[in-house]
């Protein structure tokens, strides 16, 4: 029988600005291991994503992440130390709790990519 397990799922995050989303996805805590012309391999701890030199709006505009963390209210106090919203001209909300027995906020990236940052309760 094949061995048809999976390995790794990853997305393609847009950029409008390469150099200013590389900047701002190293901000909050990624690591940039590989990079090529138009294309970077970010990682935070086990999760990792692939940063692209493209930007067609409708994508952007419409592409969202979550990110599953330990500590929200961690990470949110961190983005809030570092000035992310001002720095990069970006929305952020504040920690919620949800009804779906998670704990979240919502930041935008400068290219308008969507990121749930949330907890389980």
């Amino acid at each position: 029988m094949p061995n048809l397990n999976a390995v790794e799922i990853k997305t393609f995050i847009p950029a409008k600005d390469f150099a200013v989303s590389q900047a701002f996805y190293r901000d909050l805590g990624f690591r940039v291991t590989e990079a090529t012309e138009g294309l970077c391999y970010m990682c935070h701890g086990n999760c990792a994503a692939l940063l692209q030199d493209f930007y067609e709006p409708l994508h952007a505009n419409n592409h969202v992440m979550h990110l599953l963390v330990e500590d929200v209210d961690a990470w949110w106090q961190q983005l809030q130390r570092a000035g992310i919203a001002e720095k990069y001209q970006v929305r952020i909300s504040a920690p919620q709790d949800q009804p779906y027995a998670m704990r979240d906020f919502t930041l935008y990236d400068p290219s308008g990519v969507l990121w749930w940052i949330g907890q389980n309760t």
